[in-house]
């Protein structure tokens, strides 16, 4: 901590170290598929009158938030924003830069997420209409919570407040989080790239990677050429990621440091034993539940995201009511054959919106083939407002936890709409995490497929050849729909 710049040191006041920890916890790995055994419930039950007696409770915030009954359902809004020190000495107001909404329910199939647009319209209690993030900047904490719940009309309980700071050290301490980059993000402010200062510099490539620390961070904060919607769910996905990646039995046993880390960067409003134990049982018990991301529905309007009330009350009765899907999210695993005189026609036949390229699919493909020792696939489709990007496309070199490197490649397609990019990726890894719990193998077109599903919409579509594995992505909104994503893949051809 001591190399931190002096405008991102945090003050040196501890800001309670336990429930830094447990709140910045759920950021990054809440939900984990993993178990804790009940021994570690009570060690932490021991630890925490220790790190309470240096805890700094989030003020000013009580007022706002709804009770929470014994062994009940809890929300809780993390706020995550990058003021600095400096920001701080000089009471310089800072707006929320990310508000997700996580539902701890025993009583439902899985536990929720939700990221809100920042650039959300919404009328801000006592100060008119504005960008959803203002509230933060006009009224702190405490205000965005009346604002959401005004909003949403649902009970929030907890609220943390999350330093970006904590967060990048956070996912380092973690053994960072693999990730499947949909293209090339890059700006260093100077044309044609450049923000003229507005925005962060960053160079991330295509292609499924490891993200640590800076990297992590600038992927998830990233909005220069996308939208609000598409950064919602850029960060839904690696929160997904690193859940399925990092169980709960690694924070608990690496909860010391984690515990300085969180403490220095995050503020709660819970201050008590009682209230730390209720929502770590159901923590606890919610880890052992798949997790649905409920991607919020809007529209750009200007410079803001508008929403119709239909939809509004839509999302929120998806959000409240979380049922377990299929995908990287556990599954039966159940194989599908589809008829064979079916499996013909649609192995021909296009939906609505597709066509056939397989010129510019193999150009790309033979450019990459010669820089990998395996077969590289494409997709002989094409959606029909998609264009193939050479510059974002790449060969490259991956390292799993252990070290072993294997060659991978992405091909990358852009959609017309703003942000959206789907494409093709194949690696001489055989057991990348993206791939584990496939919801469903299905044979088409005499090939075995998995299908990973979010809700009920396709979000990858993988298969093995020889010695690597391949996949199909679908872009950050999902804007593929699963007949589209099952007809790249039956059209996928390869160079050798």
């Amino acid at each position: 901590m001591s190399g931190a710049p002096d405008d991102d040191r945090p003050p040196r006041l501890a800001f309670g170290m336990y429930k830094r920890f447990l709140l910045g916890a759920l950021v990054v790995v809440l939900a984990s598929a993993a178990t804790v055994a009940t021994a570690a419930l009570l060690e932490l039950k021991t630890d925490t009158g220790i790190f309470l007696k240096n805890s700094t409770k989030l003020e000013g915030i009580q007022g706002a938030l709804d009770g929470v009954d014994a062994g009940g359902p809890q929300t809780i809004l993390i706020l995550g924003s990058d003021r600095r020190f400096v920001d701080i000495k000089a009471k310089t107001p800072v707006r929320s830069d990310t508000i997700i909404l996580l539902r701890l329910d025993p009583h439902k199939g899985a536990t929720a997420v939700m990221s809100l647009p920042r650039d959300l319209k919404v009328r801000i209690p006592g100060h008119g209409t504005d960008k959803i993030n203002a509230a933060y900047a006009i009224g702190g904490p405490s205000l965005a919570v009346k604002t959401i719940r005004s909003l949403l009309h649902i009970p929030i309980n907890h609220v943390v407040n999350v330093n970006f700071g904590g967060f990048r050290r956070a996912v380092d301490r973690l053994g960072c989080v693999y990730s499947d980059v949909d293209r090339r993000y890059f700006n260093d402010n100077r044309p044609p790239f450049g923000g003229g200062g507005n925005y962060a510099t960053i160079d991330i490539k295509a292609g499924y990677q490891k993200l640590c620390g800076q990297d992590a961070l600038d992927f998830v904060r990233y909005r220069h050429f996308d939208t609000d919607l598409v950064r919602a769910a850029r960060q839904q996905q690696f929160l997904s990621d690193a859940k399925d990646q990092v169980g709960v039995g690694k924070v608990f046993s690496d909860r010391k440091a984690l515990l300085k880390i969180f403490g220095r960067y995050t503020q709660t409003d819970i201050s008590s034993d009682q209230a730390i134990l209720r929502l770590l049982k159901l923590a606890i018990t919610s880890a052992q539940k798949p997790v649905q991301e409920v991607r919020f529905p809007g529209d750009i309007t200007g410079d803001f995201v508008t929403v119709t009330p239909t939809h509004l009350r839509e999302v929120t009765t998806r959000f409240m009511n979380a049922k377990g899907t299929g995908g990287s999210r556990g599954s039966s695993g159940k194989t599908t054959t589809k008829p064979k005189t079916q499996g013909r026609r649609s192995s021909s036949a296009l939906p609505a919106g597709m066509l056939l390229a397989p010129r510019q699919g193999e150009d790309e493909a033979v450019q990459l083939a010669t820089k990998l020792p395996f077969a590289v696939f494409y997709t002989k489709a094409v959606t029909s407002d998609g264009q193939y990007l050479p510059d974002h496309s790449r060969a490259y070199d991956i390292y799993d936890r252990g070290g072993h490197k294997y060659r991978a490649y992405r091909i990358v397609v852009k959609t017309s709409e703003l942000g959206q990019y789907y494409g093709v990726q194949g690696t001489t890894w055989q057991g990348p995490p993206i791939l584990d719990n496939p919801s469903e193998r299905r044979r088409m077109a005499g090939r075995d497929y998995e299908l990973f599903y979010d809700g009920n919409r396709l979000k990858i579509v993988s298969w093995r050849s020889g010695k690597a594995v391949y996949w199909i992505s679908n872009t950050l909104l999902q804007s593929l729909s699963n007949q589209k994503m099952l007809a790249l893949a039956r059209s996928v051809g390869k160079v050798r």
